[in-house]
C-alpha cells in the first residue's frame, strides 16, 4: 500500500488531477444516474441509451477541459459539450448520405472528426477540445448507431452532459488546478508549403483515418473506430512527436487490455467491482495526462474493456481487437506524419540547417 502511495504522489505530486479525476468519475455517473431516469429515458424507448450518451459526453468534456477558475471551466465544460453534441448530431443527420457507400459508409464522417481534432489545436486550449469533442461526438452516434429520428435524444442528452460536468467543477473549486493541455505555438511549430502546423497535422490524422475506412469497406474490421480513433489522436506536432505517442500509446495497450482481460471472470461475478475499478481507473487517466501517456493509455484501455465486459461483450477476440487495431492506427498516424508534409520543431529545424 505504500508502494502504491509512493507511486501516486511521484504520478500527481500535488493531488489536483487526483480531484480531476474523481470529479470526470462523478460527472460521468451523475449524468448516467440522470439519462436513466423514467421520466427522462421514456420518451425515447429502449432503442436509445440517452443516459450512456450523456454520461460519455460528460465524461471527455471533463477529460478536455482544462481551466483553474470556477468560471472559465463552466463556460469550457458548457462549450465541449454542445461541441459533442453537434458532432453527434453532424454523425447522425448524415448516415443517409453515407450509407450508400461501400462498407460502412456512416464511418466516413469520422474523417471530418480526425481531421478536426487537430486543426482546432491553432485556438488553443479551448480549440483543441472543442476538436476532440467533436470528434467524440461522433464517435458516440456512430457506436451506437444513432441516425436522424434521435437529434431529439442527442439535444437531451447534451444538456444533461452540461449539467453532470459542471456541477462537479463548482464543486472541486480552488482545490483543483489542473495542468493545461500542450498546444501548438506558431513559433515552435513551423508550417510547410505556407501551410500551418495544424492543418497540417489534421491532413495527416484525416488521411491516416480515411485509409482505416477504405480497409474496412474491404476487409470488414471488427470496431475499426478503435483504429481510427488511435490514427486520430497520435498525430503530434512532429513527426518524432507522432513516433513517441504511438509508442507510449501501443505500451499502453499492451498493458491495459491483458490486465482488462484477466478480469473477465468478475466481470460476470462481481459487476459492481469492476465498475469500481473502472472508476480508479479513470482517475489514474486523469492523474497520467499529459505527462505519461502511456500510462493514460493503459489505464483508459483497461476501463474499456472491463466496462464492455460488464455491459455483456466477454468476446475475447472481440476485445482484444483493440490492441491490433491500435496497431493498425498508430502505424497509419505514423507513416501520415512522416510521409505528408512531416513537421519538425524550430529547434529540430535549427539542427538540421
Amino acid at each position: 500500500m505504500r508502494s502504491l502511495l509512493d507511486w501516486l504522489e511521484r504520478l500527481d505530486p500535488g493531488t489536483h488531477r487526483r480531484i480531476k479525476g474523481l470529479r470526470l468519475v462523478t460527472a460521468y455517473g451523475l449524468a448516467a444516474a440522470i439519462g436513466t431516469l423514467h421520466d427522462v429515458a421514456h420518451p425515447f424507448g429502449s432503442a436509445i441509451a440517452v443516459g450512456s450518451l450523456a454520461a460519455n459526453i460528460a465524461l471527455w468534456a471533463s477529460v478536455s477541459e482544462a481551466r483553474h477558475t470556477r468560471f472559465e471551466s463552466s463556460r469550457d465544460l458548457a462549450l465541449l459539450c454542445l461541441a459533442a453534441t453537434l458532432g453527434a448530431l453532424m454523425q447522425a443527420l448524415l448516415v443517409p448520405v453515407f450509407s450508400p457507400l461501400p462498407g460502412n459508409g456512416a464511418e466516413f464522417t469520422l474523417v471530418s472528426g480526425a481531421f478536426l481534432a487537430s486543426y482546432l489545436k491553432r485556438y488553443g486550449v479551448t480549440g483543441a477540445g472543442v476538436g476532440s469533442q467533436i470528434y467524440i461526438g461522433q464517435l458516440l452516434a456512430y457506436t451506437m448507431r444513432l441516425d436522424a429520428s434521435a437529434w431529439p435524444a442527442i439535444l437531451i442528452a447534451g444538456c444533461i452532459a452540461a449539467l453532470a460536468s459542471v456541477v462537479p467543477r463548482l464543486l472541486s473549486g480552488p482545490a483543483e488546478r489542473p495542468a493545461e493541455l500542450a498546444v501548438l505555438s506558431p513559433a515552435d511549430i513551423p508550417g510547410r508549403w505556407h501551410l500551418s502546423a495544424p492543418f497540417i497535422m489534421g491532413v495527416q490524422a484525416a488521411v491516416a483515418a480515411l485509409i482505416v475506412v477504405a480497409l474496412n469497406a474491404q476487409l470488414h474490421l471488427p470496431e475499426s473506430a478503435w483504429a481510427v480513433t488511435a490514427c486520430t489522436y497520435v498525430v503530434a506536432g512532429s513527426a518524432m512527436g507522432t513516433a513517441q505517442r504511438v509508442r507510449r500509446r501501443i505500451v499502453g495497450t499492451l498493458i491495459g487490455v491483458p490486465l482488462g482481460l484477466a478480469c473477465l471472470p468478475l466481470a460476470e461475478h462481481a459487476p459492481l467491482l469492476i465498475w469500481a475499478l473502472a472508476a480508479v481507473a479513470m482517475v489514474v487517466y486523469a492523474m497520467a495526462l499529459p505527462e505519461r501517456y502511456d500510462i493514460a493509455c493503459a489505464a483508459f484501455a483497461f476501463t474499456l474493456i472491463v466496462t464492455l465486459a460488464a455491459s455483456g461483450e466477454h468476446s475475447i477476440m472481440f476485445l482484444s481487437a483493440r490492441i491490433w487495431q491500435t496497431l493498425l492506427g498508430g502505424f497509419l498516424g505514423l507513416l501520415a506524419a512522416h510521409l505528408i508534409l512531416p513537421l519538425r520543431t524550430a529547434e529540430s529545424s535549427a539542427v538540421r540547417t
